[in-house]
This record gives C-alpha cells, structure tokens and sequence, in this order.
C-alpha cells in the first residue's frame, strides 16, 4: 500500500469536505445576516474551520460568493447561449436587449451574492465589476456593440466605452438605486437602458 497516495486521497476528501462545510455554513449566514453583514472570520468560526484554512480555499468573501453562485452563473450563461443562438437572425439590438432582461432576471434572482462578488474584494481594484462573471457577461456586451457599431458605421472605439458604461448602470449599487429609490420595476429598467444605450 503506497502511504504516499492514501495521504494525498484523504486530504483531497478532507478539502472536499472543508470547501461543502464552508458554502453550506456562508449560504445560511448569508441568507440569515445578509452578505454585508457576515465576516470571513464569522465563517470560520461557524465552519468550525481556522481561519487559515478559509483563507487558503477563499482570499475573499467575494470568492466565496463566486463559488456558491456558480452553478446559477453557467445556467444563466448557457440560457444566453441559447437566446443568442435562436435570435442570431434578429438585429443586435434586440439581441442586447434580450440579453439584458436575462441579466435583470438573473441579478434578481441572484441580489446578495451578486453584492457580495461586486463589494466585498473588488474595491480598489481596477474594475469593481472584475470577476469571471462580469468579465463574460462584458465581452458578449461587447460583441454585440461591435456589431452595431459595424452596421452604423459608427466608430468601434466606442463599443468598448459602451459596454463598460453598460456595466456600471447595472451594478448593484446603480441597480438598487434605481430600483428602490426611484421606483422602477426591473422591466422598466431594462427599457431605460435600452433607450440610454442603444
């Protein structure tokens, strides 16, 4: 019996096991507290885990929220897929905005862990919309301005711009304001946006 891969077998079980115990225990504090509100070292201490070890799995609550999202993100991504595949006839506009009231859905359905992926690591880094997430979401945005752009004869330079401006009118922040504050209904959002962008 080799030792070597028996210890190697029982640590990966042993990660396994740690990581289910860490999404389980943040998913019922997140949903109990709210995502603003619980502490990595909160996490820990309920995981009944060092600190240490919820740092080596996870740098940040805003990894964690990636992982415990990550099943609803690749739905929504191959529901995007498909939406664009069975509407590549159609203009690229009405593509975008069959792809923002994906979106919509998907960030209501999604509200806590999408504050925490967006607020919690991201501050000070380049883009506090930066994650895998928002980084796939960007480029199909981004696609599909450069296909407008290409059919106006507009300059593409401006794609990237949109796209970018996009994003930022539907983080959470800029989503909750118009939403809760100013009273508009997730579908009248979309019809906003679509009128400012497109």
């Amino acid at each position: 019996m080799d030792i070597t891969n028996t210890t190697s077998r029982s640590e990966r079980r042993d990660a396994a096991e740690n990581r289910q115990r860490i999404l389980d225990v943040a998913s019922k504090l997140f949903e109990l507290h709210g995502v603003e509100r619980v502490s990595m070292n909160q996490i820990a201490s309920a995981a009944q885990i060092g600190a240490g070890t919820l740092y080596r799995r996870y740098r940040n609550k805003s990894e964690l929220c990636m992982d415990l999202i990550k099943d609803n993100a690749a739905l929504f991504f191959d529901d995007v897929e498909i939406y664009l595949q069975e509407n590549v006839q159609r203009p690229p506009s009405e593509r975008l905005r069959g792809l923002l009231t994906l979106f919509i859905q998907f960030r209501e359905k999604n509200a806590e862990l999408l504050s925490g992926i967006e607020n919690a690591v991201y501050q000070g880094s380049e883009s506090r919309t930066s994650s895998p997430l928002y980084d796939q979401l960007h480029q199909q945005l981004f696609e599909l301005f450069e296909e407008m752009a290409t059919e106006s004869n507009e300059s593409q330079a401006i794609s990237l711009f949109k796209t970018d401006m996009l994003l930022t009118a539907m983080s959470n922040d800029s989503y909750l304001f118009q939403k809760n504050v100013r009273g508009n209904s997730p579908d009248r959002i979309v019809e906003q946006l679509c009128l400012t962008f497109l």
